[in-house]
């Protein structure tokens, strides 16, 4: 071996100089994740459905770096095509996307409406799609044999396993979303771009505040490690992924989650979590 191929810790997880792209980035784990990689040292695009959001999301996020907000309604083709063009005119290359952009329907199955399939699966599975499409361009040119551009898709735990909630359009979702990381991942990868999923469990959100406040504690005791995530857990496997560190691992679902969902024996199953 050659002193080349080894590389400081620091630079291991250094993200200076790359451009990132988080959708749903104004609230939760978008934010979590794109907290985590302005620290790293990305510049960072995020984008949400609502202007005021955006506008607030990058007052709080500018103190960790360089963050610009786009307000951007994911779950139309047209709204995706120009958050890419946007993101396009700004940077020459794009170095990583994260798809973190999606809704969930809690409803049971006698009621469950025609709208909640069209909902979810548009914003779920057809928008990282989409974007992926708009800006593979931008992913190849920033994309090298030993620095591929990566693309991070948000799945879910609820997609591993059945959760108790009848949450029918949101976990089917999900478990396209990690099929589809595969088969970009097989497709992508010799063009130099790195296709993986995050699978999270519950983390403290406006969205998960009820259920955490209901049952946070039974919730905690279903995880091995006895606990719900944290924002350095999602923020952590964010960078993990898009750095050097991650460089050579593709089509992969990475559970972060405490264990729950690949350990699971009969514990109480827990309510999936949303973007």
């Amino acid at each position: 071996m050659t002193d080349k191929q080894f590389t400081t810790h620091t630079e291991l997880f250094d993200l200076s100089g790359k451009c990132a792209l988080v959708t749903g980035g104004t609230r939760g784990i978008g934010m979590m994740i794109a907290r985590g990689l302005l620290q790293a040292g990305a510049r960072v695009v995020i984008s949400s459905r609502k202007a005021d959001a955006c506008a607030e999301a990058q007052k709080l996020l500018s103190e960790f770096g360089d963050v610009r907000a786009i307000p951007a309604d994911l779950s139309r083709h047209d709204e995706c095509q120009r958050l890419a063009d946007l993101v396009k005119a700004d940077s020459e290359g794009l170095d990583i996307l994260v798809n973190n952009a999606g809704a969930m329907w809690r409803e049971p199955l006698e009621t469950f409406p025609d709208e909640a399939w069209d909902t979810v699966i548009d914003l779920n599975l057809k928008s990282p799609f989409w974007l992926v499409q708009a800006l593979l361009p931008a992913l190849r040119r920033a994309g090298t044999a030993d620095d591929p551009a990566r693309i991070i898709n948000i799945g879910s735990i609820g997609a591993i396993h059945v959760a108790h909630s009848p949450n029918y359009s949101y976990a089917s979702s999900k478990a396209a979303l990690h099929q589809l990381t595969r088969v970009l991942a097989r497709e992508l990868g010799p063009q130099h771009v790195t296709v993986n999923a995050v699978a999270p469990g519950v983390f403290p959100s406006q969205m998960m505040a009820s259920t955490l406040d209901a049952m946070g504690d039974t919730i905690a005791a279903a995880a091995p490690l006895r606990r719900v995530g944290r924002d350095d857990d999602m923020a952590g496997i964010a960078v993990f992924l898009a750095s050097r560190a991650g460089s050579y691992l593709t089509g992969a679902i990475v559970p972060v989650d405490g264990g729950i969902a690949t350990t699971a024996t009969g514990t109480p199953t827990i309510v999936s979590r949303t973007p």
